[in-house]
């Protein structure tokens, strides 16, 4: 089939599913951006545009591997550990006896996605407030990604002082 022939069928091809960005305003002050698919042909409300989406998830995935290859440097007790970013996804190996963690974006629905070793999968979306830059919230209990990476880090890297809080959209 040449191509002029798929063009011309993919012209003839009517779009009722439109991935569209949403904005939800919480009771509390929160703003929830999120992605989903909704029957609404020719709208984008787009408040986590892609290029804002980018740019958050850069900043994030870059600092915590920053600051992730600086603990895993100084740490002690950990055998064979090792910290790898590239294409999206951040690989933190703390050697057999803690496991892996894999953080990575998920660009099609604006969240990260993290495994942890030790609490298991989780989606973030990102959340700000008026007076905040923003957070990676997980939407089933309300922990951002930076609490839980200092809950379960701090368990393991016990003899170092951990602050996740200091990183870009810790707080």
């Amino acid at each position: 089939m040449s191509s002029l022939v798929i063009l011309r069928a993919l012209k003839r091809i009517r779009i009722t599913q439109v991935p569209r960005t949403f904005v939800k305003s919480q009771p509390d002050g929160l703003i929830t951006y999120a992605s989903t698919n909704e029957n609404k042909e020719g709208t984008n409300e787009s408040a986590l545009d892609s290029i804002k989406y980018e740019r958050v998830c850069s900043e994030t995935l870059d600092a915590l591997c920053d600051y992730l290859e600086e603990l895993i440097e100084n740490a002690k007790t950990l055998s064979s550990s090792d910290v790898a970013y590239g294409d999206g996804v951040l690989t933190v190996k703390l050697g057999p006896e803690y496991g892996t963690y894999v953080i990575n974006r998920q660009t099609p629905n604006k969240q990260i996605w993290l495994s942890s070793p030790t609490s298991g999968p989780k989606r973030y979306d990102f959340v700000a407030t008026s007076s905040q830059s923003g957070r990676w919230i997980y939407k089933h209990n309300g922990e951002s990604m930076h609490e839980l990476l200092q809950r379960e880090l701090q368990e393991i890297l016990r003899e170092q002082h951990i602050d996740f809080s200091k990183l870009p959209y810790g707080r």
